[in-house]
């Protein structure tokens, strides 16, 4: 889903809840419009905060030796 959902939801929103004057029987537009924008607010933060998390690194070092053989070493590090 992520973050073009998330602001997709928070824009038709509060479109629905500010903007919009029309009436549908039986549905509330402004009620939905502002549901729909803290839906949206909430997926972003979501989105944020799962992206932001288990950040790993990775290095590779490669030593040539003096009989022309090769090691490469690799470090990896999980962030969490």
């Amino acid at each position: 889903m992520g973050y073009g959902f998330g602001g997709f939801l928070l824009v038709v929103g509060l479109v629905l809840a500010l903007a919009v004057d029309e009436s549908v029987s039986g549905i509330d537009l402004t009620m939905v419009g502002w549901i729909m924008a803290a839906v949206g607010a909430v997926l972003i933060a979501i989105t944020a905060l799962t992206w932001n998390t288990g950040r790993r690194s990775r290095a590779v070092q490669t030593v040539t030796h003096p009989d022309g053989s090769q090691t490469v070493r690799e470090n990896r590090t999980d962030n969490l």
